[in-house]
């Protein structure tokens, strides 16, 4: 049986998909699921379909048709998408919050993504929850979240290290835009979708998440002392 997770507290949220499949195939699949997260993010029912004619209306005339009407479920503190799973920071602030929010997420995206691709069946396995305890946990979770896309330019480099910093620091900082990184660091890319406050405050604004990654890459080269669940 899950443990119950708590109001008021964050929890590092892994989904993965079945057997590592992937799940982000192109620019539009990537751009699904991080509308994904913010449409589902909401104790109402929505109809995805209606969301997204009145996002396209926004979108060309420049002015939203409504405010943020939405029921949180949680906040969405920081996230990364990769191409086989995504990793998200959550705070969750209604009863059952994070259970709701992923099976809204897993659910709504899986419906696009088999109807896309012409498939059938479940995509995701359970999603899998670490609870962040302190702030020290939560700079370690900004850090690890923010670093997963180096895989893709350093190859095993949770267990190897880093390689080329200088390579690593840029790629982040004006490469990889799946994630809220962008966003730390003053850089606008999807700001709706994220409650960064309360981190940034801790982490130090867009120069302290800057130093936060870039230290993390040097000092902490080889990643494969972190508790099992980070691995």
């Amino acid at each position: 049986m899950r443990t119950q997770l708590a109001n008021d507290e964050i929890y590092h949220v892994i989904l993965r998909a079945v057997g590592d499949a992937e799940i982000f195939s192109d620019e539009n699949d990537y751009y699904r699921g991080i509308f994904s997260i913010y449409e589902f993010n909401n104790s109402k029912s929505i109809e995805i379909r209606e969301r997204r004619a009145e996002r396209k209306k926004e979108k060309s005339s420049g002015c939203p048709t409504s405010g943020d009407s939405r029921e949180k479920l949680v906040e969405v503190l920081v996230f990364c998408f990769m191409p086989n799973h995504i990793h998200l920071l959550l705070k969750q602030v209604k009863d059952n919050g994070i259970t709701n929010f992923m099976k809204k997420v897993g659910g709504g995206y899986a419906n696009y993504f088999n109807k896309k691709y012409q498939r059938k069946g479940h995509l995701f396995n359970k999603f899998k929850s670490i609870h962040v305890a302190d702030d020290d946990q939560l700079k370690t979770a900004f850090a690890y979240i923010h670093t997963n896309p180096l895989s893709f330019i350093e190859p095993g480099f949770k267990e190897k290290g880093i390689r080329d910093i200088d390579k690593a620091v840029k790629f982040l900082e004006e490469e990889y835009r799946w994630s809220s990184f962008f966003d730390f660091i003053d850089k606008p890319n999807f700001a709706s979708v994220t409650d960064r406050d309360f981190i940034s405050e801790i982490i130090g604004g867009a120069g302290g998440s800057k130093k936060s990654i870039t230290d993390w890459i040097k000092y902490k080269k080889k990643i494969n002392n972190l508790p099992t669940d980070y691995l």
